[in-house]
């Protein structure tokens, strides 16, 4: 493992895992304008090792996001073209929740909380929620969280699909660095392929997005559909069985 802490932010790689630890517990894992800097480069650097192929993002010591600063280097920062995946105990609310909504997947302990508290205090969204949660969640779903600020703890937010796997109190770092390694053993080209085809899709008429998703899955074809097909042709793959590659 290569460890590195810039301001109040660690950055551990465990393989092909990059995992990056907010370190801020007085402050509930608020954001401060450096450790949103430091944040900022740390997915910059995840974005340009070659070797990264997923990361995951969380809080210390099990402690929350309760407010993340917002621009390019928080929640309203670019997608990225590399699967990052979340682990949550506590507290995801107001922009920490927009910060788990750039996220992938969302890992929670059953400890998590979301919510749109800010509405109680007068502060508007500006950090993507407003645009990702209704993407992912349905509008109606949405207007409910931001209208009414209420708590949606861990196994209701499995449930509409805020979340996607619910684990043990104190576990949620771990199963998200084992979900990484999994989806970091698929075959890239292919996967990243159909991520970006996803994400590209939902700006896009019906038409075009399938003409993108055709135009980005070229590649796979020519450098990893053949091998996998022979692999599956030779017996990998059935019955339920997993292939390791």
């Amino acid at each position: 493992m290569n460890d590195e802490q810039t301001a109040d932010l660690d950055v551990a790689h465990e393989g092909t895992t990059t995992i990056l630890t907010i370190r801020r517990p007085w402050a509930r894992n608020a954001l401060d304008t450096t450790t949103a800097r430091a944040l900022g480069r740390a997915f910059r650097a995840f974005e340009a090792d070659e070797g990264a192929k997923v990361a995951v993002l969380t809080g210390s010591d099990g402690a929350d996001y309760e407010a993340w600063a917002t621009g390019p280097d928080g929640p309203t920062g670019p997608l990225l073209s590399k699967p990052v995946i979340a682990a949550i105990a506590g507290h995801a609310c107001a922009g920490g929740l927009g910060l788990a909504l750039r996220c992938d997947l969302r890992i929670v302990d059953e400890t998590a909380v979301f919510g749109v508290f800010s509405r109680r205090w007068g502060v508007p969204m500006s950090d993507g929620t407003t645009v990702r949660l209704p993407r992912l969640i349905g509008l109606s779903r949405a207007l409910d969280l931001m209208l009414t600020a209420r708590p949606v703890a861990a196994a209701e937010a499995v449930d509409i699909g805020l979340a996607n796997r619910l684990v043990p109190t104190g576990t949620a770092l771990r199963e998200a660095v084992a979900l990484a390694d999994r989806i970091a053993g698929f075959p890239e080209i292919a996967m990243l392929s159909d991520r970006a085809a996803t994400y590209g899709g939902l700006d896009q008429p019906f038409a075009e997005a399938l003409a993108a998703e055709t135009r980005l899955a070229e590649a796979a074809k020519r450098e990893e559909a053949a091998p996998g097909a022979a692999r599956f042709a030779a017996g990998a793959g059935r019955h339920g069985e997993i292939d390791p590659f």
